[in-house]
């Protein structure tokens, strides 16, 4: 049996949304305006070249990303890092929604339908969401010193809501 106790030994995002983070935090450190091609982001990120310019299109059609045609073209964040949360790039690699199915049984189990744990796994799961939510991509470059394209004070937009004390990611 396994120790209830233990840290999760699973990753907490897919592989493709680790990809899809790595390439837009490196995106977003640059300096704006200037594009950055699949092939430079995948050689920053130590991701493989056909796996990350799938990666960048379905953020491009996301609404994440820009892409631009040509010899200096390339990729670049479609709104400020700021505005954009982790949960914004994890949604666009999520696995469809599965027909719910009750915890305690094998019936479905929704809102209009609740079983007893419903309201409680609802909540948890929330919980469980509500960082990737509230963090954006300034938020994990905040403590980076390598980060030349961040603005000193990060502004405060509609519904902007700063996570954490200077999470990082490297």
């Amino acid at each position: 049996m396994r120790n209830p106790y233990a840290p999760p030994t699973h990753p907490l995002l897919s592989k493709t949304a680790d990809y899809a983070l790595r390439a837009l935090l490196v995106l977003a450190r640059r300096d704006l305006g200037r594009p950055l091609s699949a092939e430079a982001i995948a050689e920053a990120t130590g991701t493989p070249p056909n796996y990350t310019s799938k990666t960048l299109y379905a953020l491009g059609r996301a609404g994440l990303l820009r892409s631009m045609r040509g010899p200096t073209g390339g990729f670049l964040l479609a709104k400020p890092a700021y505005e954009i949360s982790i949960a914004e790039i994890v949604d666009v690699f999520a696995d469809p929604p599965r027909t719910p199915r009750c915890l305690l049984g094998n019936r479905p189990c929704d809102s209009a339908s609740p079983c007893s744990a419903h309201g409680h796994w609802t909540r948890v799961a929330a919980a469980a969401r509500h960082p990737l939510v509230t963090t954006t991509l300034a938020d994990l470059l905040a403590q980076d010193p390598g980060s030349a394209s961040r603005p000193t004070a990060i502004p405060s937009a509609p519904g902007f809501v700063r996570a954490g004390s200077g999470a990082s990611f490297r």
